[in-house]
């Protein structure tokens, strides 16, 4: 039997009228041909969601069915892929995890939503006079990289706009848990997979400054089944786990690579357009152009100019 989520409304006279609105889950699988991540893997089980939800919330639920996971994953969606999304307690709960980190996820999460929020209504009268009634929406990313992050921070769409604007129509707010080292320890101890998640990461992360990438998760998988962390996990799916491992990896010290280079070529060129400015400045002076004119027609300040001709 198909799920149905019921949308309460209200019609022209007052009198709430219900609409049955498919859940997310009703769309038929497609098989995944994206590369998936060892927190996807942990996460969706629904037991180990569950526990990092009731750690986020402060819950304590014991039954995992109450969750339905609508994580977009099929093939139509390949390219707003987002990690972890579930119902639970009438709200729609997105999950990303981040090991290097990325100011651009509200925008993202914006995406996710309305993809989640389209599937949600897909037979629902969107022109209707009846209010079509949808789960309010959380946002929160798990950050586990090497840079020096706060415990908590807040990303909101609002850091994007080209410029400030009050009056803006449209906002959404993203918290960002850092949960690397010594960092969010009670939430971690509240969720025991997360803290193993954390424990694992950090030792790859470690190992690989020394050993060979494969040899580092050797290592770290080794390690953690000695001492107890993602034992069980481990031992069902050691394989898949070094596999997901290296390629996680391999993908964030790509990234970081790229973003040092952009870095180096940004500053390369702010070095050279520099100089370019300075020869601009020194040839209108020779000209006979007077400081503040040299300023307007170089779109610089005063102080600029006069610093570049001492």
């Amino acid at each position: 039997m198909t799920k149905k989520a019921k949308t309460a409304m209200t019609d022209t006279s007052g009198a709430k009228q219900v609409q049955s609105v498919p859940a997310v889950s009703d769309v038929a699988p497609v098989n995944r041909t994206y590369k998936s991540t060892l927190f996807i893997m942990l996460f969706q089980d629904k037991n180990n969601l569950l526990e990092l939800y009731n750690a986020v919330s402060g819950k304590h639920y014991t039954d995992p069915e109450i969750l339905e996971i609508n994580t977009l994953e099929n093939a139509i969606y390949m390219t707003v892929k987002n990690d972890i999304s579930f119902l639970i307690d009438g709200r729609l709960s997105l999950y990303e995890h981040q090991s290097t980190y990325n100011p651009n996820l509200p925008l993202r999460f914006l995406i996710y939503i309305a993809k989640l929020y389209s599937r949600m209504t897909r037979n629902a009268n969107l022109y209707g006079t009846k209010v079509i009634r949808i789960p309010p929406s959380e946002f929160l990313i798990f950050y586990n990289g090497k840079e020096e992050l706060p415990e908590r921070a807040v990303l909101n769409l609002s850091d994007m706009y080209e410029k400030e604007d009050p009056h803006a129509g449209l906002q959404l707010s993203a918290v960002m848990l850092n949960i690397s080292g010594e960092n969010n320890q009670k939430l971690k101890e509240a969720c025991r997979t997360l803290k193993d998640y954390a424990i694992y990461t950090d030792k790859v992360r470690r190992y690989a400054e020394e050993l060979e990438l494969a040899d580092a998760v050797e290592r770290a998988i080794r390690e953690c089944m000695e001492e107890g962390v993602l034992k069980d996990f481990l031992e069902k799916h050691r394989a898949e786990a070094k596999e997901m491992s290296i390629f996680e990896y391999d993908q964030e010290k790509h990234m970081r690579q790229e973003r040092e280079e952009a870095w180096e070529d940004g500053r390369a060129a702010g070095v050279n357009e520099g100089i370019q400015l300075a020869k601009q400045i020194l040839q209108l002076s020779h000209q006979g152009e007077s400081p503040a004119e040299i300023a307007r027609k170089c779109n610089i300040t005063l102080e600029q100019v006069k610093k570049i001709l001492e």
